[in-house]
């Protein structure tokens, strides 16, 4: 499977993707804590159907240290008892913040005021941030058919 635009190679792609890059390392430099921002870029790409983004961020949590059985669930993270309740109000608010097409209004207040019962304000502002930025990544991969597989932790610095 080859993509349908070669996004590695493309310097106009490659100057886009700086920028988007730029904002990523001011979410991973938030006090947002490392392991709710992987849980969260999974999920989003797990909804929104990105195997790279996927992959890759799977496989970034499982090198941080994350355990198998976390990331096996990730994707039932509502029947799972391994998330902490800050983990869980992240999960939904990126759920819904990816899903907002789904739910006239976007995020419910009661999603937004468990988040804001677990986070301070910086670290809502990377949550949102960050749901935004994965799905960006999320769009771009998917619309250009991305394949998935063969990332490794680190590979992008």
């Amino acid at each position: 499977m080859n993509a349908r635009l070669n996004l590695f190679g493309n310097p106009d792609v490659a100057t886009f993707l700086k920028h988007i890059n730029s904002a990523g390392k001011v979410i991973s430099d938030s006090p947002l804590p490392a392991a709710t921002q992987e849980l969260v870029k999974i999920r989003a790409s797990q909804i929104n159907g990105c195997g790279f983004c996927t992959d890759m961020h799977t496989k970034d949590a499982a090198h941080a240290g994350e355990t198998p059985t976390r990331l096996h669930l990730v994707a039932a993270w509502r029947e799972a008892t391994v998330f902490t309740d800050a983990e869980r109000a992240a999960l939904e608010l990126a759920e819904q913040g990816t899903r907002i097409a789904d739910a006239a209004g976007g995020v419910t207040d009661e999603a937004w005021a468990n988040a804001a019962k677990h986070y301070d304000d910086a670290q809502l502002t990377a949550l949102v941030s960050l749901v935004a930025v994965i799905n960006a990544y999320n769009r771009i991969n998917v619309m250009v058919q991305q394949p998935a597989g063969d990332y490794q932790p680190g590979q992008f610095g």
